[in-house]
């Protein structure tokens, strides 16, 4: 079974890993760690930076009693001009049975699915495509503290255009009942995803009284190869979630990051660090979100 992204996945779909990781919750710390994958070989192959979505999946493989491989290009034979899918067989050709791959090319897991027949590929962020794996823990941690997806309203803020979080995201919160809500600038929030069902904002302000639920993106500065607003500053003015701000908000309004997040500029750290942040509980979430996608990637076709 491959996990490539939310859109290919049903509601019932979504709603059985979410029920799936939910019982995964504090197994390897509250509980003891499982057997459910023993003999299985999970690969991670990492071709970007990362520290929570790499360290997770090794933690979330081991606590269900896989082995790992993990791999980077640094200090490989990439270096001496292997080829990304050649790299991948020769890994898979040891004993592989997941591959889990984060890239910067859009559509690398998928290529993968063409080149590795018999292996399971976990999508773990392609390009500014998607990453389902982030999408299932943002919408664990929403139901585990507001009981609930379904009619609830969540606005993903900032960069829309080169989050593949934000697509996720939409994919997945539409599926389970969610009303969302795309609010950034203009130059970051692209027209098209009004066609996912998705309400466009470009004033923070104006949608907070709305918001159950706030999903701060971090600003893709890596991915911009242009100037998409005047400064950081200003940024921060118009779209970051201050101490001001959220008093404006619902009291009981739920603020996700992703991570990592851009102190002082997407949120300030009385926000980041304040009793209506949930953003380590989305890491600790991930662990069991993804035990329970690796298991999932290992049942028979």
């Amino acid at each position: 079974m491959h996990l490539l992204g939310l859109e290919h996945l049903s509601r019932d779909q979504i709603v059985g890993l979410l029920d799936s990781a939910t019982e995964f919750l504090g197994v390897g710390r509250d509980t003891p760690k499982r057997t459910d994958l023993a003999g299985k070989v999970i690969a991670n192959l990492f071709y970007e930076p990362s520290t929570r979505t790499r360290l997770s999946f090794t933690l979330a493989a081991r606590r269900v009693g896989a082995e790992t491989l993990d791999f980077s290009p640094s200090g490989s034979s990439t270096a001496k001009g292997e080829s990304f899918v050649d790299t991948a067989q020769n890994i898979v050709a040891m004993g592989v049975d997941v591959v889990v791959v984060r890239h910067s090319s859009s559509g690398a897991p998928h290529l993968l699915t063409r080149h590795l027949p018999g292996v399971s590929v976990v999508n773990a962020g392609d390009g500014a495509h998607a990453h389902p794996t982030q999408g299932l823990l943002d919408m664990l941690t929403i139901r585990r503290r507001k009981g609930r997806i379904d009619g609830l309203t969540v606005a993903l803020v900032g960069d829309i255009l080169h989050s593949r979080v934000a697509r996720s995201n939409i994919h997945g919160l539409t599926k389970l009942g969610a009303k969302v809500i795309a609010c950034g600038p203009p130059t970051l929030v692209p027209p098209e995803v009004a066609q996912f069902g998705v309400e466009i904002a470009h004033d923070l302000d104006a949608i907070l009284p709305r918001c159950d639920v706030i999903n701060l993106l971090r600003v893709q500065f890596e991915r911009q190869r242009s100037a998409f607003f005047p400064s950081v500053g200003e940024y921060a003015h118009v779209f970051g979630m201050t101490g001001e701000r959220l008093r404006r908000a619902d009291p009981n309004v739920l603020i996700l990051a992703p991570g990592p997040i851009n102190r002082g500029v997407e949120i300030t750290p009385d926000v980041a660090d304040g009793r209506n942040s949930a953003i380590l509980d989305q890491v600790s979430n991930g662990v069991a979100v993804r035990m329970a996608v690796l298991k999932w990637a290992c049942q028979p076709r």
